[in-house]
């Protein structure tokens, strides 16, 4: 589905480059799954339109390890930054000097972000967090404890998918509890199995768990699976089927939800080149891309429709 998505892009891609214009897209980390699937679009991007797209990530999910990384795409001159900030408010300075430089600058996850000519989410971050939370209250027939985990305590999207599940909560299912506090996780499925094993030691009666960062949901499935718990918990979050596939399998993780990375990927580069040729970003506009064919337009905000909900039985037809 999505070979064929990013193939049937090019049809509607910028074409008005030059061989010589670069975009570097710069995201939280290297060598996850998450990102290598973002790298797919990015390089199909490169393929379709004739320019050095490339991506690059820090080692460590480190706010200050991206911003130096950006510090040297700009040194080396490109013409674009596609940037998905793992701190949008430490990447301010940087971004604000990439735009002086006249460096182009587009955002995803991003939604707050100053220093960026677009920032582009797939949907409405709360919303998606809402929809995450009806799933899991569902799951725990809408009573019981449960926790939540974000990648960062910095990073905006993954908290506003944890605030709007919260709100959801609060707003309809008042026999649901949220115990302790947001648990930070640094986009690591290690962290995220020790966070894990500390909620269910303090908190023993926990029915649910929500995941923000792609590895968080495998994380704590490991941790249910160790325990036998696969019966007695619900878990969802954000990941994909190459991430929690096998827990999706086991019954450790009850759903996933996300949206295609590699789409995001392909829709900054496309949106950088739509504004280095002066084309104008519209509402209603349709990037031709799956999930971003009506884009809402607010401000510097672009969001498209394009989150999808997984479990075992759905998770074949994402083969990613």
């Amino acid at each position: 589905m999505a070979a064929a998505l990013l193939a049937g892009s090019a049809l509607t891609a910028t074409t008005a480059t030059a061989d010589e214009t670069s975009i570097a897209t710069v995201v939280k980390i290297a060598g996850i799954q998450w990102f290598n699937r973002m790298e797919e679009g990015v390089n199909q991007f490169a393929e379709d339109n004739g320019v050095n797209a490339f991506q690059v990530g820090p080692a460590q999910a480190d706010p200050q390890q991206q911003a130096a990384l950006i510090e040297d795409m700009i040194a080396q001159g490109v013409d674009a930054l596609a940037v998905v900030p793992m701190s949008p408010e430490a990447l301010e300075p940087v971004l604000g000097r990439a735009m002086e430089q006249g460096i182009t600058v587009i955002t995803h996850e991003a939604a707050a972000q100053q220093n960026t000519n677009y920032d582009i989410e797939a949907f409405r971050n709360e919303d998606f967090g809402a929809n995450l939370m009806e799933q899991l209250a569902t799951c725990m027939g809408g009573e019981g404890e449960y926790a939540v985990f974000v990648g960062s305590l910095t990073s905006q999207t993954h908290n506003q998918w944890v605030d709007g599940a919260i709100a959801h909560q609060e707003a309809n299912y008042p026999n649901m509890t949220l115990v302790g506090d947001k648990n930070e996780t640094f986009d690591d499925a290690q962290n995220a199995y020790q966070k894990a094993q500390e909620v269910l030691r303090a908190f023993p009666n926990v029915k649910g768990m929500q995941g923000s960062a792609s590895t968080d949901v495998a994380g704590i499935g490991l941790a249910i699976e160790e325990r036998g718990m696969e019966d007695d918990t619900c878990v969802f979050g954000t990941s994909l089927p190459s991430i929690a596939g096998q827990y999706l399998e086991t019954g450790a993780v009850d759903g996933i939800g996300f949206w295609d990375p590699s789409v995001a990927g392909y829709a900054m580069n496309k949106l950088a080149m739509m504004v280095m040729n002066g084309e104008e970003v519209t509402d209603g506009m349709d990037l031709g891309l799956e999930g971003y064919e009506s884009v809402a337009l607010e401000g510097k905000v672009i969001y498209g429709q394009a989150w999808v909900n997984v479990n075992k039985d759905n998770m074949a037809d994402y083969p990613f």
